[in-house]
């Protein structure tokens, strides 16, 4: 089972979505903001992609933060933070991918 894990109204979400759904491929998609991630989710998540490519450093709350809270995103305030993680976040049988582009879905599905 194909999940993605993000924010409804999020563009990238929307347009991964549409993008999956034009391919005829089934998915489940978790809205942080509805049913947030547990930390093994998140763990999963990093212990895959790296810091680097979980946390989403154009968002409005990444951007909001103090430089100090900036060098020490953990998870406690990720998962109190949810949109701190970059979306959509693609889980396909174990392969993880943040962010959206069709070239990398295509891999995927």
């Amino acid at each position: 089972m194909i999940k993605m894990y993000g924010i409804k109204n999020c563009d990238a979400v929307k347009k991964a979505q549409k993008f999956l759904t034009a391919q005829g491929v089934n998915f489940e998609f978790i809205d942080f903001r509805q049913n947030p991630i547990d930390e093994q989710t998140l763990q999963s998540f990093i212990k895959v992609l790296g810091w680097e490519k979980v946390i989403n450093k154009r968002s409005t709350t990444y951007r909001n933060f103090s430089d100090t809270e900036k060098q020490n995103i953990s998870l406690a305030l990720t998962l109190k933070n949810p949109t701190l993680i970059k979306r959509p976040i693609l889980v396909v049988e174990g392969d993880i991918e943040a962010g959206f582009s069709e070239e990398s879905y295509r891999r995927f599905i």
